[in-house]
């Protein structure tokens, strides 16, 4: 049998993971995260817990002719179509659109736990990084039911199917490898779950 992951090692890769995939990375959030894992210091820092390769370190480093920012812009935000929105019910709804159902459940989940979700623009709730971001904040505040819910209600039933795109087509080093870290932590999580993860149709 496994054994359960530190409270910490959880924390720190969701609120890192879910900060990188949600913010800007020349945003104040990201910036110094960027920074640690281009020069390869966040390896020191990163949960004993999740091992990570030398190759996956080494991946972050390697250069690439569009900046970051350009490929942050082509992955999240557009113009043109996002190769892996990054959207729950993008996933989830038969039409592919944002706010959809799989949303709507999730906001009422949210009110059921007196969870408060404040945006400065109208954004869906379901946005991966967000709800990394949501997973770090149940989890360090001893909320292991919900936390426990989000993963197997909200998040795994598409952020597999999400991360396999996303990182097969993010075209720039830095963010494939954030994909594959992406793939490689939440497996850990999953195997902390008492409950089944939810089979929920794809979409996409």
């Amino acid at each position: 049998m496994n054994q359960p992951q530190p409270v910490e090692a959880i924390t720190v890769s969701a609120r890192v993971l879910g900060a990188l995939f949600y913010f800007d990375p020349q945003s104040e959030q990201a910036a110094p995260l960027v920074q640690a894992f281009v020069d390869g210091s966040w390896a020191q820092q990163w949960p004993d817990a999740l091992p990570v390769s030398n190759a996956l370190i080494g991946e972050f480093q390697n250069q690439s002719e569009e900046t970051l920012a350009q490929a942050y812009q082509r992955l999240f935000v557009g113009p043109y179509a996002l190769p892996a929105p990054p959207w729950g019910s993008v996933w989830l709804d038969r039409e592919n659109v944002l706010f959809g159902d799989s949303t709507l459940a999730l906001r009422q989940w949210l009110r059921e736990n007196n969870i408060a979700f404040e945006t400065q623009q109208n954004e869906p709730e379901d946005h991966f990084g967000t709800l990394l971001m949501l997973s770090a904040w149940l989890k360090e505040n001893g909320q292991e039911e919900a936390w426990q819910q989000l993963l197997a209600w909200h998040l795994l039933p598409w952020s597999g199917r999400f991360l396999q795109e996303f990182t097969a087509h993010a075209d720039h080093p830095f963010y494939s490898a954030l994909g594959q870290l992406a793939q490689q932590t939440l497996a850990v999580w999953q195997e902390e779950l008492l409950i089944p993860v939810t089979d929920k149709k794809l979409y996409r």
